[in-house]
């Protein structure tokens, strides 16, 4: 990759983070009455972020409390930022949702206002009584690891949660709540946020144990019996109990894209924006977009070299094989590894993908470059770039490659971020 592409596509990726930063947005989304008491409840990836935020544009007295993920933290004078696990909870997390359960119900004369972003589900967990937090546990590894959408995700652990689907705001008992959150969920659907604890939840416990019996999870008889029982159930998106309750959408994927294709348009170069609520296998996704790029390249495609492709959502792996040979990597690197065994060194094609959270999965990068002189340098190693795609070991060849990007926590989080660059011939 020359630099200047290299140097175009982390420009791109830096006005997208900036466009859904809450240090950038936060002072355009809060009341216009400012100096009334503040009382934040709040979980996620940014949480700690929105918080400091809130605190910068709120003249009147502020308190509360939000979690988010480890290292995540921001510094506040007022609001105090908790640090629990993710994506699998903690006893620290579930320590929180009980804290703030209480603390929502005995606000008195203060506005309430609830800051939620993605990582929310995780960090915010309590499970429903009769149910342990390990069982819970082990569910949401289960849906991790077969690949489950985050939509199925947020249906089964809404409907084993104390706090999730719309129950945080029951415990407001009809005060005004305003919650403000940052989507990480490919159409923006506000009751999948977080798991939507604030917000009418139309699934049904009948949705829950559908998508267990379609990924075939194993559960324990405590936990069917209480998806079969009326406690299971959600309040539903008109229930009058949520009256008071408002939402507001304050980032989204379609705002780093659109951040993202001003910078690009800046330097030159017309986009492509394929979506910003993709979804599917991160190998497939990227087969498909391999296909459009042969296409550009041929001169049949929508748009003419050069270009670039943008697209954003959330794509995911479904872990196959035996599990001990099984490599790292997270969704965004195994999108690039699997673009490179496409195009097998393209010469007129890089490409950059990474999760705006700043981590790829588990991993410790936020995404990779790709070069078009990876795949002969990889056979130059000794590396099979396809054997090591088979067993999801993208984050290997990216770190031999040298061009994992590294940028620890971003403190926003609005999901995939993907930029492929088509040069003129």
């Amino acid at each position: 990759m020359s630099d200047s592409a290299q140097e175009l596509l982390l420009a791109m990726f830096e006005h997208a983070i900036a466009a859904v930063h809450p240090m950038m947005i936060m002072d355009a989304h809060l009341p216009a009455d400012r100096d009334r008491p503040l009382r934040v409840i709040g979980a996620g990836k940014a949480a700690g972020a929105m918080a400091a935020a809130v605190e910068m544009h709120w003249r009147g007295p502020v308190r509360g409390h939000v979690v988010t993920r480890y290292d995540h933290a921001c510094d506040t004078q007022h609001i105090m930022v908790m640090e629990a696990a993710h994506p699998v909870p903690d006893d620290r997390g579930l320590a929180f949702a009980k804290h703030c359960l209480a603390g929502m119900a005995s606000a008195q004369d203060e506005f309430c206002v609830c800051l939620l972003s993605g990582g929310g589900s995780s960090l915010l967990s309590l499970p429903a009584e009769g149910i342990s937090p390990e069982e819970k546990r082990a569910i949401n590894k289960s849906l991790l690891r077969c690949g489950a959408p985050i939509a199925d995700m947020n249906t089964v652990r809404k409907h084993l949660s104390a706090v999730k689907g719309g129950r945080l705001a029951l415990a407001a008992n009809g005060k005004p709540l305003l919650t403000l959150a940052i989507s990480d969920v490919p159409g923006d659907a506000p009751s999948v946020i977080a798991s939507g604890p604030t917000i009418g939840d139309d699934t049904s416990a009948a949705d829950a144990i559908a998508i267990l019996e379609r990924f075939e999870i194993p559960v324990s008889n405590a936990v069917m019996q209480h998806l079969r029982s009326p406690a299971a159930e959600t309040p539903n998106s008109d229930d009058p109990r949520l009256a008071n309750c408002e939402f507001r959408i304050i980032a989204k994927a379609a705002d780093a894209l659109r951040g993202a294709e001003e910078e690009a348009e800046r330097w030159g170069y017309p986009v492509l924006n394929l979506g910003d609520d993709l979804e599917g296998e991160s190998k497939d996704l990227a087969k498909e977009h391999a296909a459009l790029v042969k296409q550009i390249l041929a001169g049949s495609g929508p748009i003419q070299a050069p270009c670039i492709l943008l697209s954003g959502g959330e794509t995911s792996v479904t872990l196959s094989g035996d599990e001990t040979e099984l490599g790292r990597g997270g969704r965004n690197a195994e999108y690039l590894l699997a673009l490179i065994c496409e195009l097998k060194g393209e010469p007129r094609v890089a490409a950059f993908a990474a999760d705006t959270d700043g981590i790829d999965g588990s991993e410790d990068n936020a995404g990779a470059f790709y070069d078009p002189e990876h795949w002969q340098q990889a056979l130059n190693k000794g590396l099979d770039p396809e054997a090591l795609l088979a067993k999801h070991d993208a984050y290997r060849f990216f770190e031999a490659m040298d061009s994992l990007h590294i940028t620890g926590p971003t403190r926003t989080n609005v999901n995939d971020f993907r930029a492929i660059f088509i040069a003129d011939a």
